[in-house]
């Protein structure tokens, strides 16, 4: 069992940064791949970014490769989601999620465990 808190949100302007943090409760955080994915109203929830269980790969969707970058913290169960140069259209509630997986996955269906979400919004 993995709870996952997410911090970090808020509300910025275009252009600006964040990092979004992901905190795992238990002792095997390293035995989960872990991902990030936002959801806009009215859209469905998408992938965003996903690191493999030792940080050594990374994937991200195609709009945010370049100005988003994850990385993982196995001493300090955590994951984080660095964003740069925001745009309006990033605007969303950014979702942590993990699963005991062996290799990253874009579908949300894959992941088992999930955070409650923080909002990101950006102004233009």
């Amino acid at each position: 069992q993995v709870q996952l808190v997410e911090s970090g949100g808020g509300l910025v302007q275009a252009g600006d940064s964040l990092r979004l943090s992901c905190a795992a409760s238990g002792r095997t955080f390293s035995s989960y791949v872990m991902a990030w994915f936002r959801q806009a109203p009215g859209k469905e929830r998408e992938f965003v970014a996903g690191i493999s269980r030792g940080g050594g790969s990374t994937y991200y969707r195609d709009s945010v490769e370049g100005r988003f970058t994850i990385s993982r913290d196995n001493a300090k169960n955590t994951v984080y989601l660095q964003m740069n140069s925001l745009k309006f259209e990033d605007t969303a509630v950014y979702y942590c999620a993990a699963d005991p997986r062996i290799v990253v996955a874009v579908t949300p269906m894959e992941y088992k465990y999930w955070g409650q979400g923080t909002q990101v919004t950006v102004s233009s």
